[in-house]
């Protein structure tokens, strides 16, 4: 990977190590000859990995508070356990996606992608053209921990083998069904008590609510400077979607949703249409959103919860403190979802869940694919999954009398969400904890068993009760979605911001619809039906 690093690749550190200099020919289990010199330095099991010290290449996201990954600590140790010595090349996770798909197409490649991030699409074509080399020979030989989960965890062993029977990516989860609902739905207690109203429970009390917000100056400065809600256009954790349920029908960030075994795509349907309409009369032409909604950042966003002046009067995000600060966050509370005109109160259930499948890949330039996947396999144990996942011990846990990790106290000042991107890789590595692991190998994160109440107390009674699962679907399936959908769901995003701030969509609902079916709306909700049935027939074997 000549322009990342210059001196890296495979590096001898000390002395006897020689390389086998055999290049990538797309099969894991054959991409090196071993010479009699390597085969003395690697060790099959136990630790160190390797007698004398190895080098690897790896490309991987960083999130924008976390340190470059070679300061931080859980790797560090892992170095000085394993003998390997990891060339981080670290790209700001907002750019990722962009040089990832640059070194790939280039062929300048590392020796192994980390907290990938690889999308089926990408692990299908480029395991298929021998860009990245299938795994499960090197699992089966050198990696004790991720095969003993794959055998606890058939599930998981299905979930991320390609339909061609490869496994090419390693999986990344959190098995504790936090991602069901992430539109926690939260407005100001502290103005709602001020100006006399009761908590809404109706989407029309919830509107005049955000009426007297915008109207009574609830913050007392004498200016018109409240927000009454603001959220983010179609991103997670920070949109409206979950509020389509109160017309009948929740929405999400692929408007896919199933019900009774049928594929619903939701942004044609009359709900979704008598929402936009709602939103726009009652909302937006009454100023009741924040017109930056449509297009802030994150940071702009989180800014709004901080002002001097409490301005933010109800907002969408799953952490109540993570936008407001902990000393304002007793001023708001979570909403159960609303009831709608017709009565209808839902909200809709998360696609997807269960592992992520793209989470580590080798690529065909790598000569050492055993010391790779022995150092990986290393981040599978489990009590290093959950430290990959949020932290090292004595920084993050401690080790309690019964062996489990239990959380130590953050440091003053420091948010919990902060804090774990300074010394961990996160939720995108590798690694998985399982259900079983949580309360007995580590405890859930102090905000984690918060959400899980929350999602029990406000949402659970509401929620849909089927998701559009994690299908491998096959290639030339994928083709078509990967041809067909992206350019028809930033169409579908960009008329649900106009409908809501000019209106018009009853104006322009045909001629919208037939749009999408021009893009190829049927064609790709055939095969996401076809991919169902097949998922559902499958597990009924």
């Amino acid at each position: 990977m000549k322009s990342v690093f210059k001196n890296a690749g495979i590096v001898v550190l000390a002395g006897t190590f020689v390389l086998s200099g055999c290049s990538g020919n797309g099969n894991g289990s054959t991409n090196q000859a071993n010479s009699p010199d390597q085969e003395a330095n690697f060790n099959k099991t136990g630790l160190p990995i390797v007698n004398e010290a190895v080098s690897l290449t790896m490309v991987s996201p960083k999130a924008a508070l976390a340190p470059e990954y070679s300061e931080m600590e859980i790797f560090k140790r892992l170095e000085k356990d394993t003998n390997v010595e990891i060339n981080w090349e670290n790209i700001p996770d907002t750019d990722y996606v962009e040089k990832k798909n640059l070194l790939l197409a280039s062929g300048d490649l590392p020796d192994a992608f980390y907290g990938a991030g690889f999308t089926d699409y990408e692990l299908i074509n480029y395991g298929k053209d021998g860009t990245i080399i299938p795994l499960e020979d090197l699992i089966d030989q050198y990696a004790p921990n991720l095969k003993a989960l794959l055998e606890r965890r058939p599930d998981i062993k299905s979930s991320i083998t390609a339909p061609d029977g490869h496994i090419y990516g390693l999986p990344s989860w959190e098995d504790n069904n936090l991602g069901t609902n992430p539109f926690f739905h939260v407005i100001n207690k502290s103005w709602l008590d001020k100006l006399g109203l009761k908590m809404p429970e109706t989407l029309d009390e919830y509107t005049e609510a955000l009426l007297a917000f915008k109207t009574q100056d609830p913050n007392g400065n004498g200016k018109q400077d409240e927000i009454p809600l603001s959220f983010m256009h179609m991103q997670w954790c920070m949109d409206i979607a979950g509020i389509f349920g109160a017309f009948g029908l929740p929405d999400n960030l692929e408007h896919r949703v199933v019900r009774d075994g049928k594929v619903i795509f939701t942004a044609i349907q009359p709900e979704y249409k008598e929402a936009l309409n709602y939103f726009h009369e009652k909302w937006y032409k009454q100023g009741l959103i924040d017109p930056e909604s449509f297009t802030q950042d994150a940071a702009q966003y989180l800014a709004k919860g901080k002002t001097t002046d409490e301005t933010l009067g109800s907002y969408i995000w799953w952490e109540v403190e993570e936008v407001v600060g902990t000393e304002r966050g007793k001023d708001y509370a979570l909403l159960s979802p609303l009831k709608g005109p017709n009565g209808d109160q839902t909200i809709g259930r998360s696609n997807g869940g269960g592992p992520g499948r793209g989470a580590f890949v080798i690529t065909k330039e790598n000569t050492n694919p055993d010391i790779t996947m022995r150092w990986i396999d290393e981040q599978y144990e489990p009590y290093m999954a959950a430290q990959i996942h949020w932290g090292p011990l004595d920084i993050v846990y401690e080790k309690d009398e019964n062996g489990k990790l239990v959380n130590l106290p953050l440091p003053e000042g420091t948010s919990a969400g902060e804090f774990r991107q300074k010394v961990a890789p996160g939720s995108g590595g590798p690694g998985v904890i399982t259900f079983e692991d949580f309360g007995k190998v580590v405890d859930m994160e102090p905000r984690a068993q918060q959400r899980a109440e929350d999602l029990e107390e406000y949402y659970n009674a509401y929620m849909e009760k089927e998701n559009y699962p994690s299908i491998f679907f096959e290639p030339e399936e994928l083709d078509k979605i990967n041809k067909i959908e992206p350019e028809l769901i930033k169409y579908v995003n960009t008329q649900r911001g106009k409908f809501i701030v000019d209106g018009g969509a009853d104006e322009q609902w045909d001629n919208y619809v037939k749009t999408l079916e021009k893009m190829g709306l049927n064609e790709i909700m055939e095969i996401y039906q076809t991919g169902l049935d097949r998922y559902n027939a499958n597990l009924k074997k």
